[in-house]
């Protein structure tokens, strides 16, 4: 089961996030996100937006899905943009 979040920014726009290589099996995606891992343990996340605006790479920590606030992701995401 692929782990994903789901916010809205202020503009209203939904945006899905998901960590890259999550819908792999689990070996596989342990190896690739251990790989994808950046020195300071960030991983990539991508985050795809309703109605059609520019899908969103960010890296974040390893972590992202259970200590970042909603506002805080949709921050990152407004700051990638």
């Amino acid at each position: 089961m692929m782990k994903q979040r789901e916010v809205t920014a202020s503009d209203k726009t939904q945006w899905t996030c998901v960590q890259a290589y999550a819908a792999m099996d689990t070996d596989t995606a342990d190896k690739a996100a251990s790989l994808s891992e950046t020195e300071d343990g960030g991983v990539p996340v991508v985050c795809t937006p309703s109605g059609g605006a520019q899908t969103v790479r960010l890296e974040l920590a390893k972590d992202w899905l259970d200590t970042l606030t909603d506002e805080e992701l949709t921050n990152a995401i407004t700051a990638a943009q």
